[in-house]
C-alpha cells in the first residue's frame, strides 16, 4: 500500500492501470451507505463518525455528503504515501482555500475545482490539472499518461445497469482503463461491486458531465 504502481506498459494504448489503490469512502462504514444513500438514513449517526477527522458528530453529519473529492483525494494520497489524512482534516483545508463555499442560507456549495488543485499542489505536493471539457475518450489517455483522473459523474453511477438520470455532481476516482473499460473507485457505492467498478467507456459517458481534476503523484 502507497506505492507508486501507475506506470503505464510501455507502448500499450490499450492498457494503463494503476494497481494498490485503497479504497476510501466519505461514509465511514461501508455498510451503511446504502441506507443512507437510498432510504433516507442520517450519516450523523454512523458509530465510526470519529474516524474521519469531525470534531463532533454533526459536523461529520453535515459536512460527509459532499467530501466525495475528499475521499478521492484520500485515495491518492495513500496511494503515494501510504496514509491519508482523515476525511475532514481534508475537507477543512480545502475549505481554506475557497474549495467549498458556504451561503449565507447554510448550503454548501463545492468542490471548487480550480481551488482545489490549488490546495492539492500547495498543502500535498500533488501534480493537479483541472479539466474543465475533457471528453470521456480522452480519460484512456490521461490515465495512459501516469494520471489519476477524478471525474464529475451522476451520483447514480453506482447503478449503471439503468439509464443515467443526469451528468455530473459527484466525484468518483479514475484508476485505469483496459480494452474499452475503465476502473473507478466510488466513495459513495452501496455494494463493494459499485465501490469498485470496471465499465465500458460508453456506458461510463452517459454518467459523465465532462469536467475533471487530473492529479499526479510525481
Amino acid at each position: 500500500m502507497g506505492c507508486l504502481a501507475c506506470t503505464p506498459k510501455a507502448g500499450s494504448s490499450q492498457q494503463a492501470r494503476h494497481d494498490g489503490i485503497t479504497l476510501f469512502t466519505q461514509y465511514m462504514s461501508h455498510e451503511r451507505i446504502g441506507a443512507i444513500v437510498y432510504q433516507g438514513a442520517d450519516p450523523a449517526d454512523d458509530p465510526q463518525w470519529r474516524a474521519s477527522g469531525a470534531r463532533t458528530r454533526a459536523e461529520y453529519g453535515r459536512w460527509c455528503r459532499h467530501a466525495c473529492g475528499m475521499a478521492c483525494l484520500q485515495m491518492v494520497l495513500d496511494h503515494r504515501d501510504g496514509h491519508a489524512p482523515p476525511l475532514l482534516e481534508l475537507t477543512r483545508g480545502c475549505r481554506a482555500y475557497g474549495g467549498y463555499i458556504e451561503t449565507d442560507d447554510g448550503q454548501i456549495k463545492g468542490l471548487y475545482y480550480a481551488p482545489f488543485a490549488e490546495f492539492v499542489r500547495a498543502e500535498h505536493g500533488l501534480h493537479a490539472t483541472v479539466h474543465p471539457h475533457l471528453a470521456a475518450a480522452d480519460l484512456p489517455g490521461l490515465l495512459a499518461s501516469g494520471y489519476l483522473v477524478m471525474a464529475s459523474v451522476h451520483k447514480e453511477i453506482r447503478r449503471p445497469e439503468r439509464p443515467a438520470p443526469g451528468r455530473g455532481g459527484h466525484l468518483v476516482l479514475l484508476t485505469g482503463h483496459e480494452f474499452g473499460l475503465l476502473h473507478l473507485r466510488n466513495p459513495s457505492g452501496h455494494t463493494p461491486d459499485a465501490r469498485q467498478a470496471s465499465l465500458p467507456i460508453d456506458t461510463f459517458a452517459t454518467f459523465f458531465g465532462g469536467r475533471g481534476i487530473a492529479l499526479r503523484t510525481y
